[in-house]
C-alpha cells in the first residue's frame, strides 16, 4: 500500500459526475457564501477579543490577516478553478501530495469548519442574550453560559446551530437564497455602526496604541484569522456552481475586498469609542455604542449582529459538510456520510451529525478556547493551499488555468512564511490539543481510511 497514491484529475472530475449535487450557486452567491462565512464572529465578536490582546492595534492585526489572507485568496483562485470540487483544500492536497496529506489536511478541515460553526455560535448566544437584557429579559446564565463560565450548558448555542442542520437538509438552493438577503443586511448593519460611531470617536481612546508591542499585534492577527475561513468556504462551494471557472475567482476577490475594509473600519471605530480594556467581549459593537447613549443604534446593531451571524453558521456548516461528503466518497470515511437525499439533493446524513456535534461543542466549551483552536486548522490548510500551487505549477505546467496566481513561487512562498509567523503565536494548550486532534484523524485513518480507499483498491492510479 502507498499512503502517498494521489487521486489523478480524472478521478476527481469521475466522483464529481457522481455525486448528484444540483449545480444552482452563481457568482453572487458564491460571493455572498464567502462574505457570509467571513462577516461573522469575526467582526461582531473577535474584533473585541483582539482589541485585548492588541489594544486599539488591533487595527494592524486586522491590516496584517488581511495581507496574509490576500496571498492565499490568490492561491485558491487558482487551484478552485483548476478543481472546481467540493473539499477545497483536502481535494487539492489529494492531487499534489497523496492520500495520507489529503487526509490529515481533511481532518484538519474538520477542525476548523466544526469548531468556527460553534465559535459562532457561541458568540451569536452572547449577543442574542445581550439583546435580551436590554429589553429587560433576562434569561438564567446557567442555560446560557458553558460549564467553565459558571453555567451548565450554552442552549441558545446549541438551538440556532440544529435549526440551521434543519434548513441545510432541505438544499443549499434554499439555503443560499436565505444567506443572501442575510449578508445584504448584516452589510447594511455593519455600515450603519461606522457611519454612527465615527462621530463619537474620542482620540484619547487611542492612547497607548500598542499597550503590548508587537507582541500583541502578532498575538491578536493569529487569534483573529480564522475570521477569514470564507475562502475555503467558497472554495468548497465550486462543485455546486453554474459556472466555476469564473463564479469561484469573482467570488473570492470580491469577498476579500469588501470584508478586508469592514473589518478595518470597525476595529478603527470601535477602540475609538470605547477603551480598548472596556471592550465587552460577548457583545462588542452593541455595547459600545450604549456606552454612547445611543441606545436606538445599540439595539439595532444589536439585532444585526444576531441576525448576521446566523449565516455565517449556515455556510461553515455547509463547508463542513462538504468536506465530509467527499472524504466519504474517497472512502477515507464511511460510506452513509456521502448519501445524498433523493428528493433534496443534499447529503442530508452528514449534515446532520455535522450539526449535532457543532451544537455540542458550542454549548459546552467557552469561546476563547474555541477561538484559539480553530486558527490552527485555518493557518494549516492556507499553507497546504499555497505549497499546492508551488507543486501543481511544476507537475501540470500544461493545465489549463483559467485564473493564474501572480508572481509563483514569490506569492505562495510569503503566504507560508507568514502563516507560519502567525501559527508560533498561538498557545501551548491550543497546540496540545490540536495534537491530539490529530493523532486521533491518524488512528481513523489506520483503522478505517487505508482499508477503505477508493483509489487504494483500485487497479492503478497516477503516482
Amino acid at each position: 500500500m502507498n499512503i502517498f497514491k494521489k487521486k489523478s484529475f480524472e478521478q476527481m472530475q469521475d466522483g464529481i459526475q457522481k455525486s448528484g449535487l444540483k449545480k444552482d450557486l452563481t457568482a453572487k452567491d458564491i460571493a455572498a457564501l464567502g462574505i457570509g462565512a467571513v462577516i461573522g464572529v469575526g467582526i461582531f465578536v473577535a474584533t473585541g477579543a483582539g482589541a485585548h490582546i492588541a489594544g486599539p492595534a488591533v487595527i494592524i492585526s486586522f491590516v496584517l490577516a488581511g495581507i496574509v489572507a490576500c496571498l492565499c485568496g490568490l492561491c485558491y483562485c487558482e487551484l478552485a478553478t483548476m478543481f472546481p470540487v467540493a473539499g477545497s483544500t483536502y481535494s487539492y492536497a489529494y492531487i499534489a501530495f497523496g492520500e495520507i496529506v489529503a487526509m490529515l489536511i481533511g481532518w484538519c478541515l474538520t477542525a476548523e469548519y466544526l469548531v468556527a460553526c460553534s465559535a459562532v455560535a457561541s458568540g451569536w448566544s452572547g449577543a442574542f442574550v445581550g439583546l435580551l437584557k436590554t429589553a429587560s429579559i433576562n434569561l438564567p446564565s446557567i442555560i446560557t453560559s458553558s460549564p467553565s463560565n459558571g453555567g451548565i450548558v450554552d442552549l441558545p448555542a446549541i438551538l440556532i446551530v440544529l435549526c440551521l442542520t434543519v434548513l441545510l437538509c432541505f438544499g443549499m438552493e434554499e439555503s443560499s437564497k436565505i444567506n443572501n438577503i442575510i449578508v445584504s443586511i448584516k452589510i447594511g448593519i455593519i455600515l450603519i455602526f461606522v457611519i454612527v460611531g465615527v462621530g463619537h470617536i474620542n482620540v484619547a481612546n487611542y492612547k497607548p496604541f500598542a499597550p503590548f508591542g508587537f507582541k500583541g499585534v502578532f498575538a491578536a492577527t493569529a487569534s483573529i484569522f480564522f475570521s477569514y475561513l470564507g475562502f475555503d468556504a467558497i472554495a468548497t462551494s465550486a462543485e455546486e456552481a453554474k459556472d466555476p471557472k469564473k463564479g469561484v475567482a469573482i467570488g473570492l476577490i470580491s469577498c476579500l475586498a469588501i470584508v478586508s475594509i469592514l473589518y478595518i473600519a470597525v476595529a478603527f471605530v470601535l477602540t475609538g469609542i470605547v477603551p480598548y480594556n472596556s471592550i465587552d467581549l460577548q457583545n462588542a459593537l452593541p455595547a459600545a455604542l450604549a456606552t454612547i447613549g445611543i441606545n436606538w443604534g445599540s439595539i439595532l446593531v444589536g439585532v444585526g449582529c444576531i441576525v448576521g451571524m446566523i449565516s455565517t453558521i449556515l455556510v461553515v456548516l455547509y463547508g463542513q459538510v462538504r468536506i465530509f461528503m467527499v472524504m466519504s466518497r474517497d472512502g477515507l470515511l464511511p460510506k452513509l456520510f456521502s448519501k445524498i437525499h433523493k428528493k433534496y439533493k443534499t447529503p442530508y446524513i452528514a449534515t446532520i451529525i455535522t450539526g449535532v456535534i457543532a451544537a455540542i461543542i458550542a454549548g459546552f466549551l467557552p469561546l476563547d478556547i474555541i477561538v484559539q483552536f480553530l486558527s490552527i486548522g485555518t493557518l494549516l490548510g492556507f499553507i497546504v493551499v499555497a505549497l499546492s500551487v508551488i507543486v501543481l505549477r511544476k507537475k501540470m505546467p500544461d493545465f489549463n488555468r483559467t485564473f493564474m496566481c501572480p508572481l509563483v513561487p514569490v506569492t505562495p512562498i510569503l503566504a507560508i512564511i507568514c502563516c507560519l509567523v502567525l501559527l508560533s503565536r498561538l498557545g501551548i494548550k491550543t497546540w496540545i490539543g490540536f495534537i491530539v486532534w490529530l493523532i486521533i484523524g491518524i488512528i481513523t485513518y489506520i483503522v478505517y481510511g487505508r482499508k477503505h480507499s477508493v483509489i487504494q483498491n483500485e487497479n492503478s492510479s497516477i503516482q
